[in-house]
């Protein structure tokens, strides 16, 4: 009898539509996740259900439209994940692996494709969120998630969770690709930006309480000790990108965006970009790692936002590298990451 593995793509989640009403209930899912605002109970149901909520939605639903308009009409995030979910399956269910997708938050939700996955009543199921470097608060999420519905099942096969992959050769080898599309000499410098997190959540990777990320040379150095901490696997990802096209130091800058407060990792993005320009840089091109597919922190916070303030501030082009989203290196590469997973 042939074995039958599922594999289950996760992603964080997009509103079902760009409106207020659609919007409210995606931030208030993903806000009063602890993962992602680790304060007690009551203090986040305060402040993301009667402060950040409200207030934010209005704002953020103006976004999601300019987002829309950018995906005609649909979110990018799933219709790519959706387009790279039947690319896999094309070269995979000869090999009986089937590959589902779902998101984190909002819709197809984790709990419904788990339940479509337990009726396949598959021998081995892999949870594979598409983060490439480790956060409590994306892959730790999604896999805590996947394991609270998976282990209320009674019968509950092989598993296995791929936590990161920053260093696959084929994504780094994709987002060099993605690089090379454009003309590499025209730029004065590259910023590889990556999402940002509170410094509070990279701390907590290090066990003894007394053990800090600034206490490691995460910047330089990757090692047992600072293997899971976000900051340390960014910027391996950012050397093994550099080594690819042969840049050095001075040439490239890691920064990290979408801040809430200062408290986060450093140095922001929009700060280096600023900079860049008063410093009479004219054209910057930005990669994105921590993203595999275009989505609102690509397409918009960078690829617009940036634009502006580099332009406010002396600058020209901020030029976006895309995503690995479905160009045929990843997906082959990732197809076979997979096979080396099945049961």
């Amino acid at each position: 009898m042939k074995k039958r593995t599922g594999i289950l793509l996760t992603q964080l989640g997009t509103p079902k539509a760009a409106t207020v009403g659609a919007v409210r209930p995606y931030l208030r899912q993903f806000l009063n996740d602890p993962r992602v605002i680790d304060v007690p109970f009551l203090l986040r149901l305060v402040l993301v259900n009667l402060i950040i909520v409200p207030f934010r939605a209005p704002k953020s639903t103006k976004i999601y439209k300019e987002l829309w308009e950018h995906g005609n009409g649909q979110s990018p995030l799933l219709t790519i994940t959706r387009d790279l979910t039947n690319e896999l399956n094309a070269r995979l269910n000869e090999d009986d692996i089937f590959v589902h997708m779902a998101m984190r938050y909002q819709e197809p939700s984790m709990e419904s494709v788990l339940d479509s996955m337990q009726r396949e009543n598959y021998d081995k199921i892999v949870v594979l969120p598409m983060f490439p470097h480790y956060a409590s608060s994306s892959s730790g999420s999604a896999i805590q998630r996947a394991m609270d519905i998976i282990s209320k099942w009674w019968v509950i096969p092989e598993l296995e969770v791929v936590s990161q992959f920053y260093d696959a050769e084929f994504y780094i080898d994709t987002l060099v690709e993605q690089a090379k599309k454009h003309d590499l000499e025209s730029y004065d410098h590259i910023v590889m930006s990556y999402h940002g997190l509170p410094d509070r959540h990279v701390d907590k990777v290090y066990l003894d309480k007394r053990d800090f990320c600034a206490d490691h040379s995460c910047e330089t150095v990757l090692d047992a000790t600072n293997k899971y901490c976000y900051k340390a696997t960014a910027f391996e990802t950012s050397r093994l990108i550099a080594d690819k096209m042969g840049l050095k130091d001075e040439d490239y800058t890691v920064a990290f965006q979408s801040r809430l407060d200062k408290k986060w990792l450093t140095p922001f993005s929009d700060e280096v970009v600023e900079e860049m320009a008063k410093a009479g840089k004219k054209r910057l091109l930005v990669f994105s790692p921590a993203f595999v597919a275009d989505c609102l922190e690509t397409i918009i916070e960078i690829g617009a936002e940036y634009q502006e303030i580099f332009e406010e501030h002396g600058g020209e082009k901020v030029q976006l590298v895309a995503s690995c989203n479905t160009e045929e290196t990843w997906v082959n590469g990732l197809s076979q990451f997979i096979r080396n997973r099945r049961a």
